[in-house]
């Protein structure tokens, strides 16, 4: 914003400092000057106002009543004369819209003489960049500098039937500008009409109709206040900003049109020697009076940081024309501040401490170190979990990944999916017309996407799911599940069993069992008949491991085995420990022996390895299965499982012959059941 430091100087009885100090000043009280420059007898200032501080300073007094607060000087408020002899004012006004125009003052001011305007005023225009023009318009714009006020002259002989009228447009309205721009109007542009047509575009622009030019002998001088939503909505419609619009979007203060329009029909009577009718047309129904806010002093203090004696709060309230009125409530010290209505910006007691410590200076304000408790946070269990599982899969080459929590009525299709179905109401497409009841099915379809660039994925996802229970109420469940897939890789489901009870040692559990998993004709038909198992925690369920059905991968194309997991994420977390047991480094080494049993196919790899460790006993101190083999080469309905048996003692080491003797009673145990064979 541009200011003359002329006009400011007219403001004060004092003397002004010169420029550059007085720019260093403002910049030091929240207003800084971007730019210095002379011009003529004059200077330039390119004063930043924040948009809070528009509604008083995008004025000259605005910024001069600053400049007296913080230098201490004596502001002298521009003198103007209300009435004089002259007819009493004869103009009608008729607001259609008390919101979009709260305020419309005008003045009729007779036998004008319109001219050139005096010089000073014209340098002052100039240098904050507007033309000047005659001057009774000048007046009008000089107002504008001085008090923030926007303001317009009718001719008033130009008027049809004497009357202003303050309304929406007519669609289809045009109007011609006084730059002879040509407008159409529209029902959302506020205007500025007599009893025939538009005459101005609101707090924007005046019309060609009722121009001032040198015949003019009556005016019409408008002073109004108008919405700043209304203004800002009609300037953006029309592409078009002007000083007025610039003031009338940031807000404005109702009881300025007053003052600005007395101040601008003095001037009038001044240099156009025209006469101010006696009296004021004033639309003004509700009306806006100065705001109380209380203030507690030892408020001020805790927020500042610094003791700032009551007698000083008080001198700073009174340069910006606030009103303290000291109050006692007990033992606290209160100050009810009036504040005036030019001063949109204050509301509520933090409001004025900022003013406080502005006028007072932040520069007076030592820098202190706040003083507090450092509480840690209360653990979150889940966050804390969730990473911990995270940074255990990314260790085994897993990928996590970010589904929808959506699925379609084609997956409901594929997977069979179930009544107890979560429906959504507004489904933003087909593809997402139910909450996922499974992790899997969104995990799957990542298989599905990603099969014709990578031949091995490991994903896994953290999430939520959804079914309505027995009363048909949503339930919600965290879920944690795993997907695999692999290059000529057929047995899967024992290397994911193996990822899983590492995840699970590594979280502090034990006791884990896995249960053969009966599939009934109710459950999602998702698993593989015959290989799928239920994961068990001290005889408890807590989710599934298993090959997904050769039915599902065909319907999605996938001709790869893929073997997966499921488990209540919610179950596992109550199960989690931080807590380790420390286990020695075994003195004494280890030896390894092979073992291959041929067995039916529908022994299961556990009933084999409880009888290797039933038969092995102390000495046998892990056993693995490494490979499981059904080829045309066994016999039918034949599988061959081999396993690595792990010797080792506690207190010495094992001798060849003492490894013999276990490992020979191992295999007479397995060969008392006559369907399995031990193959040497």
């Amino acid at each position: 914003m541009i200011f003359s430091y002329n006009l400011l100087q007219s403001l004060f009885d004092k003397k002004l400092p010169k420029p550059e100090k007085l720019a260093e000043v403002l910049t030091m009280h929240s207003f800084e000057v971007e730019s210095l420059a002379r011009k003529g007898g004059d200077w330039l200032l390119d004063i930043d106002v924040t948009p809070n501080r528009a509604s008083d300073c995008f004025s000259h007094i605005g910024i001069a009543r600053e400049i007296a607060a913080i230098l201490k000087y004596k502001f002298k408020t521009p003198a103007f004369v209300k009435t004089t002899a002259g007819k009493k004012d004869f103009i009608k006004i008729e607001v259609k819209d008390k919101n979009a125009c709260p305020r419309y003052t005008a003045k009729v001011i007779t036998d004008v003489k319109v001219g050139d305007s005096p010089k000073w005023i014209k340098e002052r225009l100039e240098v904050c960049g507007l033309q000047p023009i005659n001057n009774v318009v000048d007046i009008a714009n000089y107002m504008m500098l001085e008090t923030g006020q926007p303001l317009h002259a009718f001719d008033f002989d130009k008027l049809e039937g004497k009357k202003i009228i303050v309304r929406f447009a007519k669609q289809g309205e045009k109007i011609i500008t006084l730059d002879n721009q040509k407008f159409d109007l529209n029902k959302n542009i506020l205007i500025i009409a007599d009893s025939k047509q538009p005459l101005a575009i609101a707090g924007i622009k005046g019309g060609k109709k009722a121009e001032i030019d040198k015949n003019t002998k009556t005016i019409v001088l408008e002073s109004a206040n108008f919405d700043y939503k209304s203004i800002r909505l009609a300037s953006r419609l029309l592409n078009l900003k002007t000083d007025a619009s610039w003031r009338f979007e940031h807000g404005l203060d109702p009881n300025l049109t007053e003052q600005a329009i007395n101040r601008a029909a003095s001037l009038i009577l001044e240099i156009a020697k025209g006469k101010v009718a006696k009296g004021l047309s004033d639309f003004y129904p509700k009306k806006v009076f100065p705001k109380k806010i209380k203030l507690d002093l030892n408020y001020v203090e805790k927020l500042l940081g610094v003791k700032i004696p009551q007698k000083e709060i008080i001198k700073i309230f009174q340069k910006l024309d606030f009103t303290p009125i000291n109050q006692c409530v007990g033992a606290k010290e209160i100050l009810l501040v009036e504040v005036p209505t030019f001063r949109l910006d204050i509301s509520i007691p933090e409001d004025l401490i900022e003013e406080i410590g502005r006028i007072y200076g932040y520069e007076k304000i030592k820098p202190i170190m706040p003083l507090s408790s450092l509480i840690p946070p209360k653990k979150n269990e889940n966050i804390f979990w969730q990473d911990f599982i995270k940074n255990i899969l990314k260790e085994l080459c897993f990928t996590e990944v970010y589904n929808y929590s959506f699925v379609s009525e084609k997956d409901r299709e594929i997977f069979t999916l179930k009544d107890n179905l979560v429906e959504i109401e507004n489904p933003m497409s087909v593809e997402q017309k139910y909450l996922r009841p499974t992790l899997l099915i969104n995990l799957l379809k990542n298989i599905k996407s990603n099969i014709k660039n990578y031949e091995e994925m490991k994903l896994f996802e953290i999430g939520k799911k959804h079914t309505k229970n027995s009363g048909r109420r949503i339930d919600e469940r965290a879920m944690f599940s795993g997907i695999i897939i692999k290059k000529d890789k057929k047995e899967l489901f024992y290397e994911l069993k193996g990822v899983i009870d590492l995840l699970l040692n590594k979280l502090g559990i034990s006791d884990i069992w896995y249960d053969e998993h009966k599939v009934s004709f109710e459950d999602i038909k998702l698993w593989h008949l015959k290989k799928c198992a239920e994961i068990k925690i001290k005889g408890e369920k807590i989710g599934f491991l298993g090959e997904i059905s050769p039915n599902i991968l065909d319907a999605l194309k996938i001709k790869k085995n893929v073997c997966a997991f499921e488990i209540d994420f919610e179950k596992l977390k109550e199960l989690c420990s931080e807590e380790s047991e420390y286990q020695p480094i075994p003195l004494f080494p280890t030896a390894v022996r092979d073992l291959a049993v041929l067995v039916p196919r529908k022994v299961k790899v556990v009933d084999v390895l409880n009888k290797i460790n039933i038969s092995g006993g102390a000495l046998v101190r892990d056993v693995d299965l490494f490979d499981m083999y059904e080829g045309k080469e066994l016999p039918e309905d034949k599988k061959n499982l081999a396993f690595h048996i792990i010797y080792q003692a506690k207190d010495r080491t094992l001798s060849a012959r003492e490894i013999d003797e276990v490992h020979n009673r191992i295999i007479k145990n397995l060969e008392k059941n006559p369907t399995w064979e031990v193959r040497k």
